[in-house]
Protein backbone atom coordinates (compact mmCIF):
# COMPACT_ATOMS: atom_id res chain seq x y z
CA UNK A 1 0.00 0.00 0.00
CA UNK A 2 1.17 3.21 -1.06
CA UNK A 3 0.77 6.80 0.52
CA UNK A 4 -1.63 8.95 -1.33
CA UNK A 5 -1.23 12.33 0.50
CA UNK A 6 -4.01 11.26 3.02
CA UNK A 7 -5.70 13.93 5.17
CA UNK A 8 -7.56 13.87 8.33
CA UNK A 9 -7.50 10.46 8.29
CA UNK A 10 -9.28 10.09 5.17
CA UNK A 11 -8.28 7.22 2.50
CA UNK A 12 -8.97 6.96 -1.45
CA UNK A 13 -11.64 4.44 -2.09
CA UNK A 14 -10.89 1.09 -1.84
CA UNK A 15 -8.08 1.63 0.54
CA UNK A 16 -7.67 1.28 3.96
CA UNK A 17 -5.16 3.30 5.93
CA UNK A 18 -2.37 1.02 8.12
CA UNK A 19 -2.04 -1.74 5.77
CA UNK A 20 -6.28 -3.09 6.02
CA UNK A 21 -7.46 -3.97 2.39
CA UNK A 22 -10.97 -5.04 1.95
CA UNK A 23 -10.72 -8.37 0.84
CA UNK A 24 -7.21 -9.12 2.31
CA UNK A 25 -6.97 -12.38 5.05
CA UNK A 26 -5.50 -11.95 7.92
CA UNK A 27 -3.02 -14.50 7.85
CA UNK A 28 -5.80 -16.71 6.81
CA UNK A 29 -5.58 -19.30 3.64
CA UNK A 30 -8.84 -18.75 2.27
CA UNK A 31 -8.39 -22.01 0.31
CA UNK A 32 -8.41 -24.15 3.57
CA UNK A 33 -11.43 -22.49 4.77
CA UNK A 34 -15.53 -24.11 3.77
CA UNK A 35 -17.66 -21.65 1.60
CA UNK A 36 -19.25 -20.55 5.23
CA UNK A 37 -16.24 -20.19 6.52
CA UNK A 38 -14.82 -17.69 3.55
CA UNK A 39 -17.78 -15.82 3.69
CA UNK A 40 -17.90 -15.17 7.64
CA UNK A 41 -14.15 -13.74 7.44
CA UNK A 42 -15.15 -11.29 4.46
CA UNK A 43 -18.14 -9.89 6.62
CA UNK A 44 -15.62 -9.51 9.44
CA UNK A 45 -13.11 -7.58 6.89
CA UNK A 46 -15.82 -5.84 5.92
CA UNK A 47 -17.47 -4.68 8.97
CA UNK A 48 -13.65 -3.70 10.24
CA UNK A 49 -12.63 -2.17 7.71
CA UNK A 50 -15.85 0.07 7.54
CA UNK A 51 -15.39 0.19 11.31
CA UNK A 52 -11.61 1.67 10.89
CA UNK A 53 -11.94 4.25 8.25
CA UNK A 54 -15.16 5.83 10.51
CA UNK A 55 -12.60 5.84 13.17
CA UNK A 56 -9.86 7.35 11.81
CA UNK A 57 -12.13 9.66 10.03
CA UNK A 58 -14.05 11.22 12.86
CA UNK A 59 -11.98 9.46 15.89
CA UNK A 60 -13.14 6.52 17.77
CA UNK A 61 -14.72 7.90 21.26
CA UNK A 62 -17.16 9.96 17.86
CA UNK A 63 -18.79 6.74 16.32
CA UNK A 64 -21.63 4.16 17.76
CA UNK A 65 -21.24 0.71 16.71
CA UNK A 66 -24.69 1.44 15.06
CA UNK A 67 -23.28 3.54 12.52
CA UNK A 68 -20.68 1.06 12.21
CA UNK A 69 -23.06 -1.30 11.19
CA UNK A 70 -25.18 0.79 8.85
CA UNK A 71 -21.79 1.87 7.13
CA UNK A 72 -20.62 -2.59 7.22
CA UNK A 73 -24.71 -2.56 5.77
CA UNK A 74 -25.18 -5.26 8.88
CA UNK A 75 -27.33 -5.45 11.78
CA UNK A 76 -25.71 -4.33 15.37
CA UNK A 77 -26.35 -7.59 16.58
CA UNK A 78 -24.19 -8.70 13.12
CA UNK A 79 -21.45 -6.24 14.78
CA UNK A 80 -21.27 -7.83 18.51
CA UNK A 81 -21.46 -12.05 16.91
CA UNK A 82 -17.82 -11.13 15.17
CA UNK A 83 -16.26 -7.93 18.27
CA UNK A 84 -17.46 -8.67 21.15
CA UNK A 85 -16.59 -5.10 22.39
CA UNK A 86 -16.27 -2.28 19.85
CA UNK A 87 -12.33 -1.70 20.62
CA UNK A 88 -11.78 -4.76 19.10
CA UNK A 89 -13.63 -3.34 15.55
CA UNK A 90 -10.50 -1.62 15.51
CA UNK A 91 -7.53 -3.71 17.37
CA UNK A 92 -8.87 -6.44 15.66
CA UNK A 93 -5.05 -8.32 14.91
CA UNK A 94 -5.20 -9.35 18.33
CA UNK A 95 -6.26 -12.57 17.61
CA UNK A 96 -3.77 -12.84 14.94
CA UNK A 97 -1.23 -11.77 17.02
CA UNK A 98 -1.22 -14.72 19.34
CA UNK A 99 -1.96 -17.15 16.68
CA UNK A 100 1.17 -16.10 15.40
CA UNK A 101 3.16 -16.21 18.53
CA UNK A 102 1.49 -19.31 19.35
CA UNK A 103 2.63 -21.00 15.78
CA UNK A 104 6.04 -19.25 15.72
CA UNK A 105 6.92 -21.22 19.02
CA UNK A 106 4.96 -24.29 18.62
CA UNK A 107 6.08 -24.87 15.35
CA UNK A 108 9.94 -23.58 15.15
CA UNK A 109 12.60 -25.98 14.64
CA UNK A 110 13.83 -28.50 16.80
CA UNK A 111 16.78 -27.29 17.53
CA UNK A 112 15.48 -23.77 17.40
CA UNK A 113 15.11 -21.80 20.78
CA UNK A 114 11.74 -19.93 20.86
CA UNK A 115 13.62 -16.56 21.69
CA UNK A 116 15.04 -17.24 17.83
CA UNK A 117 11.71 -18.37 16.43
CA UNK A 118 9.84 -15.15 18.10
CA UNK A 119 12.89 -13.20 16.79
CA UNK A 120 12.78 -14.36 13.06
CA UNK A 121 8.42 -14.02 13.46
CA UNK A 122 9.06 -10.22 14.70
CA UNK A 123 11.56 -9.65 11.68
CA UNK A 124 9.68 -11.30 9.50
CA UNK A 125 6.67 -9.22 10.00
CA UNK A 126 8.38 -5.95 9.56
CA UNK A 127 10.10 -6.83 6.72
CA UNK A 128 6.79 -7.92 5.05
CA UNK A 129 5.46 -4.50 5.76
CA UNK A 130 2.48 -6.51 7.68
CA UNK A 131 0.43 -4.50 9.81
CA UNK A 132 1.55 -6.07 13.11
CA UNK A 133 5.23 -5.32 12.28
CA UNK A 134 4.50 -1.31 12.94
CA UNK A 135 5.87 0.29 10.30
CA UNK A 136 4.73 0.68 7.58
CA UNK A 137 3.10 3.74 5.16
CA UNK A 138 -0.33 5.01 6.32
CA UNK A 139 0.56 3.33 9.46
CA UNK A 140 0.60 6.45 11.23
CA UNK A 141 -3.41 7.19 11.02
CA UNK A 142 -3.96 3.87 12.97
CA UNK A 143 -1.34 5.28 15.63
CA UNK A 144 -2.63 8.65 15.96
CA UNK A 145 -6.50 6.87 16.57
CA UNK A 146 -5.24 4.76 19.32
CA UNK A 147 -3.81 7.03 20.81
CA UNK A 148 -6.51 9.56 21.02
CA UNK A 149 -8.60 7.47 22.38
CA UNK A 150 -8.05 6.68 26.53
CA UNK A 151 -10.49 3.50 25.65
CA UNK A 152 -7.93 2.32 22.89
CA UNK A 153 -4.81 2.51 25.10
CA UNK A 154 -6.59 0.68 27.90
CA UNK A 155 -7.64 -2.27 25.25
CA UNK A 156 -3.89 -1.75 24.23
CA UNK A 157 -2.47 -2.57 27.77
CA UNK A 158 -4.69 -5.55 28.20
CA UNK A 159 -3.47 -7.06 25.06
CA UNK A 160 -0.32 -6.86 26.26
CA UNK A 161 -1.24 -8.78 29.61
CA UNK A 162 -2.70 -11.50 26.90
CA UNK A 163 0.18 -11.91 25.19
CA UNK A 164 2.23 -11.81 27.83
CA UNK A 165 -0.04 -14.53 29.24
CA UNK A 166 0.04 -16.53 26.41
CA UNK A 167 3.79 -16.37 25.85
CA UNK A 168 4.62 -17.59 29.63
CA UNK A 169 1.88 -20.49 29.11
CA UNK A 170 4.02 -21.31 26.02
CA UNK A 171 7.24 -21.00 28.18
CA UNK A 172 5.98 -23.35 30.95
CA UNK A 173 4.66 -25.78 28.35
CA UNK A 174 8.61 -25.76 26.77
CA UNK A 175 9.66 -26.56 30.32
CA UNK A 176 7.27 -29.21 30.74
CA UNK A 177 5.51 -26.97 33.49
CA UNK A 178 1.99 -26.35 34.47
CA UNK A 179 0.64 -23.84 31.47
CA UNK A 180 -2.54 -22.80 33.33
CA UNK A 181 0.30 -21.55 35.98
CA UNK A 182 3.54 -20.73 34.49
CA UNK A 183 6.71 -20.78 37.20
CA UNK A 184 8.35 -17.68 37.80
CA UNK A 185 11.06 -18.32 34.89
CA UNK A 186 8.52 -18.46 32.45
CA UNK A 187 6.27 -15.52 33.52
CA UNK A 188 9.53 -13.74 33.81
CA UNK A 189 10.61 -14.54 30.60
CA UNK A 190 7.70 -13.67 28.84
CA UNK A 191 7.28 -9.98 30.82
CA UNK A 192 10.68 -9.08 29.50
CA UNK A 193 9.91 -10.30 25.65
CA UNK A 194 6.67 -8.87 25.47
CA UNK A 195 7.87 -5.66 27.54
CA UNK A 196 11.42 -5.01 24.84
CA UNK A 197 9.02 -6.01 22.06
CA UNK A 198 6.64 -3.08 23.23
CA UNK A 199 9.62 -0.31 24.05
CA UNK A 200 10.97 -0.95 20.12
CA UNK A 201 7.09 -0.90 18.75
CA UNK A 202 6.50 2.76 20.98
CA UNK A 203 9.89 3.72 19.30
CA UNK A 204 8.90 3.01 15.47
CA UNK A 205 5.21 4.65 16.43
CA UNK A 206 6.97 7.91 17.70
CA UNK A 207 8.59 8.17 14.64
CA UNK A 208 6.22 7.65 12.08
CA UNK A 209 3.96 10.13 13.85
CA UNK A 210 6.87 12.76 13.19
CA UNK A 211 6.50 12.32 10.07
CA UNK A 212 9.99 10.34 9.36
CA UNK A 213 10.27 8.62 6.19
CA UNK A 214 9.32 4.93 6.15
CA UNK A 215 11.73 3.30 4.55
CA UNK A 216 13.97 4.64 7.51
CA UNK A 217 12.22 3.97 10.18
CA UNK A 218 12.37 0.16 8.31
CA UNK A 219 15.56 -0.28 8.64
CA UNK A 220 16.59 1.54 12.26
CA UNK A 221 13.79 -0.75 13.37
CA UNK A 222 14.95 -3.56 12.52
CA UNK A 223 18.42 -2.87 13.92
CA UNK A 224 16.63 -1.74 16.92
CA UNK A 225 14.54 -5.12 16.88
CA UNK A 226 17.86 -7.91 16.27
CA UNK A 227 19.81 -5.34 18.95
CA UNK A 228 16.72 -5.96 21.29
CA UNK A 229 16.44 -10.02 20.52
CA UNK A 230 20.49 -10.23 21.56
CA UNK A 231 19.83 -8.24 25.08
CA UNK A 232 17.05 -10.71 25.44
CA UNK A 233 19.46 -13.70 24.98
CA UNK A 234 21.80 -12.42 27.36
CA UNK A 235 19.02 -12.04 30.08
CA UNK A 236 17.51 -15.16 29.56
CA UNK A 237 19.76 -17.84 27.95
CA UNK A 238 17.39 -20.70 29.25
CA UNK A 239 14.99 -19.48 26.22
CA UNK A 240 17.82 -18.78 23.83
Amino acid sequence: MVDKGWRSGEAPDGERPGGRQPETGFGVEEGRLTLRERKKLRTRQRISGEATLLFIRRGFDHVTVAEVARAAEVSTMTVFNYFPRKEDLFLDRIPEARELIVRAVRERGEDEPPLAALRRLVLGLLAERHPLGGVGEGFEHFWRTALDSPALRARGREAVEEMEDTLAALLAEIAGGDTDRPAHDARLGAALIVAAIRVAYVEAATRQLKGDPVDEVAVEQTEVLRRTFEALERALPGFA
